[in-house]
């Protein structure tokens, strides 16, 4: 039992706002919601045929939940009334708040409603089609169900138009956050998954407002066998700027939230129709899809298609095996050629037997089969030839207990009347090879390591950028390597300290962010007798150059508004930015995971040995990654630690530049 069971469940609902009021009312008929409506309004003595009372006070009893259509000032009053009386729950349609600039009206807002939920403000509401209960001002697109997904979404326009998909995914729930002032993601996601009828969720996500939260309900879906697949806005600075005056939420840097999702074994997707389709999967299969895949077309064209759309999606398509090829071959005869993706012909089209044979023999040898299917338009021609290859992949699905996925080349070639009879029989409809490829992607997301949590987030605060000889100081008494140096506020005075440094050696201006764009930086010099002063620098810094140099790579830690502390690497240099070759990560990782991670970068081929080329000590940088990743976590006062370049040896890694910034 949680706070949020009579507003997502209610027995009775109260409505106010008449033309909103009318409009719930209106939806809740139509859906045959079985409780009372009681609409509430000062004047009106009946609102859609119901009657309305002309106070809260005058309700039979305290509502379950309440959909609140009045102003934004009155709903302040409302919600405060309600929260007295003891009512489960309001939804506050009203915007005008924290995304408006009006801050302090929202924080009167949560006043009012102490320990009573409210969804919002800013909110369009809740659909829940297994009981009918909608506290929903609109139409919509769904029907009555007795199990189906929860789609949960921080913009309401988006959640609506999700809702209104043809596409054969049963929907239990539609739910909105709108501002989030009480009820926060991980709370009314957590009470949807609650829910036993309740399959798998599905989110639109602007902001994360408690990224531990989040993560512990990823942890406990996944226990419960039942997949997040989600889109994260925010990937670009202007979706950023959108979503924050939207919701006033705080999106956080695209780079770092996918890799939160990911770390915490959400399915990311970035479209609508990716997200239905991989909740397809979740609904019927749940989470964690094997990686061996087999598709099978009755032409060359799609299976070529198909192996050329899924490379980008690492998706794999592993060669078929001998006992595999045999009985696949008894059946298709010399002609085609046995392979995955599999071309079988037109051979067997319309033989219901040997279809069946074909489809389970290869299906039997892998985790999932997609069997490419588009199906003839119905309102022109005559689809009857298409089913004994429907019925294969239906046989093929039960024979071997495995997900079975009819993927269509283009979304309209399969109805909503046939996608909703596959799914009835178990087989996954996939409407568009991209969506469909990126969905069976999105399922294959591995679970989160157990009790993973990120720290903290705290808002960002005014740093100082500490000079690059103090920051050498900081990493060498972390354990860091660092090159031997000496440093100095005058030239004089570095030159003669620098007599006791081995050549070649690396002269720096101090005082500059970027180094090299100011011309503070001179290499290679064998004394630094005769050397000019540099315009602007406020001390200089003598160093033994590294020598050995195997690769140039990049290492990054600064705190999160939002995910706590990331960690970037990838390969460095005054070329990092051109490159753009990076990875991010959350905080805590391990050493294994970061190296993992490197092997994802698009230039991991030079880190390890292309060509004959020596292989870099990748794991001397995954252990210096972790040492930084401690020393963030334990120190409160840093901000950001960027090393650029890290120099990686043979044997050995060592830091020979540092930006730090510290409270």
């Amino acid at each position: 039992m949680t706070r949020l069971d009579r507003l997502l469940r209610p027995r009775h609902i109260a409505v106010l706002g008449a033309g909103w009021a009318l409009n719930v009312i209106d939806q809740c008929r139509k859906m045959g919601f079985a409780g009372p409506v009681w609409p509430v309004h000062p004047t009106k003595a009946e609102i859609g045929g119901l009657r309305a009372y002309a106070s809260l006070g005058d309700l039979p009893e305290p509502p379950d939940a309440t959909f609140i259509g009045v102003n934004r000032f009155a709903t302040v009053e409302v919600v405060a009334e309600l929260a007295a009386m003891g009512a489960g729950g309001a939804i506050c349609f009203a915007s005008g708040w924290e995304e408006a600039g009006a801050p302090e009206l929202q924080a009167q807002l949560v006043a009012s409603a102490g320990g009573m939920p409210i969804l919002g403000p800013n909110c369009y509401g809740v659909i829940n089609y297994l009981d009918a209960a909608l506290l929903w001002p609109d139409q919509h697109g769904g029907v009555r169900v007795d199990r189906g997904v929860a789609l949960l979404s921080q913009s309401s326009n988006i959640v609506i138009n999700m809702g209104m998909q043809a596409r054969g995914l049963p929907v239990a729930y539609v739910a909105c956050l709108g501002n989030a002032a009480v009820v926060g993601l991980a709370e009314l996601a957590g009470a949807l998954l609650d829910d036993p009828r309740v399959t798998a969720l599905g989110l639109y996500i602007e902001g994360i407002d408690d990224a531990p939260a989040f993560a512990a309900l990823a942890e406990r879906a996944r226990a419960m066998g039942k997949g997040i697949a989600a889109i994260k806005s925010g990937k670009t600075e202007l979706s950023r700027t959108a979503a924050a005056s939207h919701t006033a939420s705080l999106a956080g840097s695209g780079a770092a939230s996918s890799a939160f999702l990911r770390q915490v074994g959400v399915a990311e997707v970035n479209s609508p129709s990716e997200l239905i389709e991989a909740l397809k999967i979740l609904h019927l299969h749940g989470p964690g899809l094997g990686p061996r895949l087999c598709s099978l077309s009755c032409s060359g064209g799609e299976a070529g298609l198909v192996a050329d759309l899924a490379a980008p999606y690492g998706l794999d398509f592993p060669p078929v095996p001998q006992s595999t090829h045999d009985r696949l071959r008894a059946v298709l005869g010399e002609i085609p050629a046995i392979a995955n993706p599999l071309d079988y012909h037109t051979f067997i089209w319309g033989d219901g037997p040997k279809t069946t044979e074909v489809f389970t023999a290869m299906l039997e040898a892998y985790d999932a089969g997609l069997y490419i299917i588009d199906t003839p338009r119905e309102d022109r021609c005559d689809a009857s030839s298409y089913q004994p290859a429907l019925e294969a992949i239906v046989a093929a699905r039960r024979a071997t207990g495995r997900p079975a996925f009819a993927l269509a080349s283009m979304a309209e070639n399969m109805g909503e009347r046939r996608a909703g009879q596959l799914m009835a029989e178990g087989v996954v409809p996939l409407l568009g090879l991209e969506s469909g490829l990126a969905a069976v992607r999105a399922a294959q997301t591995p679970a989160g390591a157990e009790g993973w949590r990120p720290l903290v987030a705290r808002p960002e605060r005014e740093a100082q950028l500490l000079s690059e000889a103090e920051g050498k100081r900081l990493l060498a008494a972390a354990g860091l390597p660092v090159p031997r140096a000496v440093a100095g506020r005058t030239l004089a005075g570095v030159t003669a300290a620098a007599a006791g440094l081995t050549p070649p050696l690396a002269l720096k201006g101090l005082g500059f962010a970027h180094k090299t764009e100011a011309g503070a930086v001179r290499l290679g010099l064998a004394t630094l007798e005769g050397q000019a002063e540099m315009p602007g620098a406020t001390g200089y810094l003598a160093e033994e150059m590294v020598t050995a140099v195997v690769a140039e790579c990049l290492l990054g830690l600064r705190r999160d508004p939002v995910y706590g502390l990331t960690l970037t690497l990838g390969m460095g240099g005054v070329t990092a930015e051109v490159l753009a070759d990076t990875v991010t990560l959350v905080w805590p990782v391990s050493e294994a995971e970061v190296i993992a991670a490197l092997r994802g970068l698009r230039l991991w081929p030079l880190l390890d040995g292309y060509r004959g080329r020596p292989r870099a000590d990748v794991a001397a940088l995954a252990r210096m990654a972790v040492q930084l990743g401690q020393l963030m976590a334990g120190d409160d006062s840093l901000e950001e630690i960027e090393i650029n370049p890290v120099l990686l040896r043979e044997t050995g890694a060592v830091a020979v530049d540092a930006l730090i910034r510290r409270v």
